[in-house]
C-alpha cells in the first residue's frame, strides 16, 4: 500500500533588499554659493601672504573701529564750542595728549570724530564714482558703434580735465554739506574705472562662449550681467581700493580749501581751521601734525590694501610682498 505524499508548500518570496535613499542633488543657488565660499578662501589664503596688505587692512580696521565708537571713546561733546573744556591753543598735556583748538576743545576728540566724515566721505564717493565708471565701461564695451564713440568722447574729456578743478566747481555751486562732497568727488573721478572697465569688457565678449550664449537667444542684459559683470568684478574691486584713497584725500582739499561741510568736523576742516587760527606762522604743530598724519595713514593704508587686492587677482602683475 502506497502512501501519497502531501504537496510542498511553496515558500513565501523573499522582499528585495532596500535600497538607501539617494542623497538630495544640491540646488543651483546652494552651490553658487559653496562656489563664492571657497573662491573667499582662496582669496584669503593668498591675501594674507602680502604683508604690506595685512598692515594695510588691519590699520584700516582700527581706525574704522575708533570712529564707530568715537562717543564711547572720546565722548559725545567733543565737538561741541560751548562746552569746551580747555583754553584755547593748549600745548599737548596728559589732560589733552594732542593740545587744544582755538576754541578750546580736545585736539584728539576731534580727531578721532574727523575719521567718521574723512572714511564716510571716501567710502561713498568712491561707490558712487565706480558704479559710474563700471556702468559706463560695460555699455560701452558692449554697445559697440555710435554709442560707444560719443559715451567715450565724453569719458576722454572728463579725463583730460583736473578732477580737482571740477570738484571745486561743483562744491563751490552747490551747498555745502556732505552729500555735495560726495556727490562733487563722484561725478568728477569715474573716467578711470570706465577706461579700465571698457577695456576688460572688450576682451571678455571676444571669448566663444559669449557667441555661444548669443546664440542660444541671450540678450543684452543677461549678456552683460551674467557673464561680463562677473569677469569685471576682480577689476572693480581693485580699483574701488584705490579710489577711496583718492577719495579721501580730494575730501581733505576741498575742506581745506574751505567748501567742506561746517556741520561736521573732518581732518581737513581741522587742517583749515589751523590755517585761519594761525597755527602755522605760530609754531603749533599738535594743531597741524595729527590730521596730516592721519589723512596719510589712511590714504596709504588704503593704497596697500588695493596693491595687494590686484596681486592676488592678477598675479602677473608681479606686486612685491
Amino acid at each position: 500500500m502506497t502512501t501519497e505524499s502531501a504537496p510542498a508548500t511553496p515558500s513565501a518570496p523573499t522582499p528585495p533588499a532596500e535600497t538607501p535613499p539617494a542623497a538630495p542633488a544640491k540646488s543651483a543657488r546652494a552651490l553658487a554659493w559653496a562656489r563664492r565660499r571657497h573662491s573667499a578662501v582662496r582669496f584669503w589664503r593668498a591675501y594674507r601672504t602680502h604683508r604690506a596688505g595685512l598692515f594695510g587692512l588691519a590699520a584700516l580696521v582700527v581706525i574704522a573701529l575708533v570712529a564707530v565708537f568715537a562717543p564711547l571713546l572720546v565722548g559725545s561733546n567733543a565737538q561741541s564750542v560751548t562746552d569746551a573744556p580747555g583754553k584755547p591753543m593748549e600745548s599737548p598735556s596728559g589732560e589733552f595728549p594732542l593740545g587744544t583748538d582755538q576754541f578750546g576743545r580736545d585736539l584728539l576728540g576731534l580727531l578721532v570724530y574727523g575719521a567718521r566724515m574723512s572714511l564716510t566721505v571716501g567710502l561713498l564717493a568712491a561707490f558712487l564714482s565706480v558704479t559710474i565708471g563700471t556702468l559706463v565701461g560695460i555699455t560701452a564695451g558692449h554697445f559697440k558703434g555710435w554709442y560707444a564713440t560719443v559715451i567715450m568722447r565724453v569719458t576722454d574729456w572728463f579725463l583730460v580735465m583736473p578732477t580737482l578743478v571740477l570738484a571745486i566747481a561743483l562744491a563751490a555751486v552747490m551747498s555745502g554739506s556732505i552729500w555735495t562732497i560726495i556727490l562733487a568727488i563722484g561725478v568728477t573721478t569715474w573716467p578711470t574705472t570706465a577706461r579700465l572697465v571698457r577695456a576688460q569688457t572688450l576682451a571678455v565678449e571676444s571669448r566663444p562662449y559669449i557667441e555661444r550664449a548669443q546664440a542660444l537667444g541671450g540678450g543684452h542684459g543677461h549678456i552683460m550681467t551674467r557673464h561680463v559683470l562677473p569677469n569685471v568684478m576682480p577689476l572693480v574691486l581693485a580699483q574701488t581700493t584705490l579710489v577711496i584713497s583718492n577719495a579721501i584725500l580730494t575730501e581733505a582739499t576741498l575742506a581745506f580749501l574751505g567748501l567742506g561741510d561746517p556741520t561736521g568736523v573732518s581732518w581737513g576742516g581741522l587742517l583749515q581751521d589751523a590755517r585761519e587760527a594761525g597755527a602755522v606762522s605760530a609754531g603749533d604743530w599738535w594743531y597741524l601734525a595729527p590730521p596730516g598724519l592721519a589723512i596719510a595713514v589712511v590714504a596709504l593704508a588704503f593704497t596697500l590694501c588695493g596693491r595687494a587686492v590686484e596681486s592676488v587677482l592678477n598675479p602677473r602683475l608681479g606686486v612685491s610682498r
